[in-house]
């Protein structure tokens, strides 16, 4: 994804000025592991990993390539990720009176 990135910019040849605001965003706890991870191996903030995640999502394109899947697929597993993207309309959020035993 990273590349992708860096390769548009250069090939558009401008930078964007952004005013960028907090957001007030709950997810699902291990996914939020698995990207905070990857924001990391990118050496790239939460946010902007999120950006453009959203940003080729927006123009149906995929954000990463053979390589980083791999390493998600890696992350996922250390952090117990053991979902795909059919579990987001599954959710539940867990409280006191619904806790598995």
């Amino acid at each position: 994804m990273m590349g992708q990135i860096e390769e548009n910019a250069s090939q558009h040849g401008r930078t964007i000025p952004v005013e960028r605001v907090q957001i007030g965003a709950r997810m699902e706890k291990n996914l939020v592991k698995v990207l905070k991870a990857l924001a990391e191996y990118f050496d790239v903030s939460l946010g902007d990993l999120l950006e453009g995640i959203v940003l080729h999502a927006f123009e149906q394109k995929h954000p990463f390539g053979e390589e980083t899947l791999k390493r998600i697929a890696q992350l996922k597993e250390v952090y117990g990720m053991d979902y795909d993207a059919s579990a987001s309309h599954r959710f539940i959020e867990q409280t006191a009176h619904n806790e598995p035993s």
